[in-house]
């Protein structure tokens, strides 16, 4: 689906700081859905007049009215005239009789949308945010409705004016944030709870609090909970008079709340504020947990690379005390495979990741190719183009081995005894990644490449656990040339994301 950003960007006439505007304006528009219960949709002109939908978001708490998503739908004619009524006058557009979507009738209101600049002058209108509500809707009739209700009325009514966003609002969408059917607070100008959701009032028992919030200071309650306490945010008492747009957190008895504040402004001046509030003690052991398996897991990886090098160390050792020149070759070769395995160890202990850049990895194992050069006094020149980019680590230590196998050996036995290139290629496409080694050194015996241990390692690498393709053949220069192709839709369906850790 096409972002708020690419839509307004294709069909309106907004500039970049409305677009911005509206983004952030965006990353609460659940909120407004859920305590205006109703749908809410976000609208803006386009370019031949017409109106654009650009973001839609239901309520939690309430039945939709649209069984679509309607983003990317323009403007019903007969929704046309309240829209541009409240995009001209700057004031709250509601219906006098039932607007229909489909089978649904409605009442529709409609609310202008204007921005602040950074000397906090006002600009706009620019967009259009509707409210869809039910007419068959009994909830505004209940004590916890209209306490909501209210709430998304000064919401509104503060996004008519550029107050809301507030400034400073963080572009990005936060990771356990409040929500409204998680806990709401309403504080007057003096910091008394005027309302408190039964869900607050819940948590607060939790945390130790016994009594009613509403009719109590707000700022005092927290106070008292976090007495005693050197570790609390200095801004909790403005957030929990709702004096500032902030967040904060609270931790008493074992349990974690977030706190999430808004100031209420009115004809420009603060009457109170909003606080949500939200019981995140169990995703902050999650989050607990990730981060002690995360370094479990590198621990691991640093684990086995030591090992790695340790047993590549001793096949190194063996292999200078070899008598026969054979036993050293084989020994070096297999002290080449493990460091080549080491290497993408080495990389996987240092990232929070199961993914390496393979560039990185593949840098570091042509340093084998280095040292096999040296034994065999060999001048070897190795060039690489192209990037091979993120592999999953199932994927990186088959092609490390099978690459390091393939350009060792082109050292090891093309150039033996002579100055001369290698020449590794690599072309990375959405389908497909490709590499190419060319080398120029004497070429395939024969013209045929070999069936010894280090080809049918590398087949069986490269065929079976990466369902890849390989050729050997001639190069035109004389040396030899080495083609390998791995589908990449293989590595997309291994690929695991690994979750992003809260702060």
């Amino acid at each position: 689906m096409a972002t708020l950003r690419d839509l307004a960007t294709k069909y309106s006439t907004l500039n970049e700081e409305e677009i911005e505007w509206l983004e952030l304006l965006a990353l609460d528009w659940q909120l407004l859905a859920d305590l205006a219960l109703s749908d809410v949709v976000l609208w803006v002109p386009t370019e031949n007049g017409d109106y654009l939908a650009v973001a839609h978001s239901r309520p939690a708490g309430s039945v939709t009215l649209f069984y679509r998503d309607i983003v990317g739908e323009f403007l019903r004619p007969d929704w046309r005239e309240l829209v541009d009524a409240a995009m001209g006058c700057g004031e709250p557009v509601i219906s006098t009789s039932p607007a229909w979507y489909e089978e649904n009738p409605m009442r529709l209101s409609a609310y202008s949308v204007s921005r602040r600049d950074g000397q906090g002058a006002e600009h706009g209108p620019f967009a259009v945010a509707t409210v869809h509500t039910s007419v068959a809707d009994t909830q505004t009739a209940s004590r916890i409705g209209a306490a909501f209700r209210e709430v998304s009325g000064d919401m509104f009514s503060m996004i008519q004016h550029g107050l809301f966003p507030s400034p400073g609002t963080s572009s990005v969408r936060e990771h356990g944030a409040p929500r409204a059917s998680d806990g709401l607070v309403r504080i007057d100008l003096e910091g008394i709870a005027t309302f408190a959701s039964p869900n607050t009032q819940t948590i607060f028992n939790r945390l130790g609090y016994r009594d009613e919030l509403e009719g109590e200071n707000f700022s005092e309650v927290i106070a008292d909970i976090v007495k005693g306490q050197f570790d609390t945010n200095e801004s909790l008492p403005l957030i929990a008079q709702g004096k500032v747009a902030k967040r904060g957190e609270i931790t008493a008895r074992g349990r974690t709340v977030n706190l999430r504040s808004i100031p209420v402004i009115r004809d420009g001046a603060r009457v109170g504020g909003i606080v949500l509030t939200r019981d995140v003690t169990e995703m902050r052991q999650q989050a607990q947990e990730l981060i002690t398996k995360d370094a479990t897991i590198r621990e691991i990886h640093h684990r086995v690379k030591n090992n790695l090098q340790t047993v590549a160390s001793l096949l190194r050792v063996q292999a200078r005390r070899a008598r026969s020149e054979e036993a050293k070759q084989v020994l070096g070769q297999a002290m080449r495979r493990v460091a080549a395995i080491a290497v993408v160890h080495d990389t996987l202990s240092t990232g929070l990741a199961q993914i390496v850049d393979f560039d990185v990895v593949f840098d570091r194992v042509l340093g084998l190719a280095a040292e096999v050069a040296s034994l065999h006094n060999t001048t070897v020149h190795l060039r690489k183009e192209g990037e091979f980019g993120e592999l999953p680590s199932e994927y990186a230590t088959p092609l490390a081995l099978a690459l390091t196998e393939i350009v060792t050996n082109a050292v090891e036995h093309g150039l033996a005894g002579r100055e001369g290139e290698v020449f590794i290629h690599a072309d990375r496409t959405d389908e497909r990644l490709s590499v190419e080694i060319v080398d120029t050194g004497t070429g395939l015996p024969g013209g045929t490449v070999g069936d010894g241990l280090g080809t049918q390692i590398v087949r069986t690498l490269v065929e079976g656990e990466l369902g890849g393709s390989i050729i050997w053949g001639p190069d035109q220069g004389g040396g030899t040339r080495v083609a390998v192709q791995v589908p990449l839709h293989w590595i997309s369906a291994q690929t695991r994301e690994i979750p992003r850790i809260p702060a």
